[in-house]
């Protein structure tokens, strides 16, 4: 196998490292319990280290997908935002525009 054969397998390589310790580092960042900001929705949304996610009593999993996209399923709805974590501090956005800010518990 010469030398050409390699790098397209060592760029995917790479790509595909980059990519599994971004998801990585953005489940490390979320997990924890997480309110919305200023609503009256109560409901406290608690992402464990596993990909599981609870909202209140609602059961579901989370992953990530390209561009910071956040995909949370439950029994009920599947909801797809793009998210910008911070400390204490995560926007999801919605591809209507319209954006969710959470506080850290």
């Amino acid at each position: 196998m010469g030398m050409m054969a390699l790098r397209p397998r060592l760029a995917f390589s790479l790509l595909l490292f980059c990519t599994l310790a971004a998801c990585d580092n953005r489940r490390q960042q979320i997990v924890g319990k997480w309110q919305v900001e200023g609503g009256a929705n109560p409901i406290v949304w608690e992402f464990s280290p596993n990909g599981v996610v609870n909202a209140g009593s609602t059961a579901g999993r989370y992953t990530f997908g390209d561009r910071g996209r956040l995909k949370i399923q439950t029994q009920f709805a599947t909801f797809v935002y793009e998210i910008d974590v911070g400390k204490d501090r995560m926007i999801w956005k919605e591809p209507n525009g319209s954006r969710t800010e959470l506080k850290r518990l």
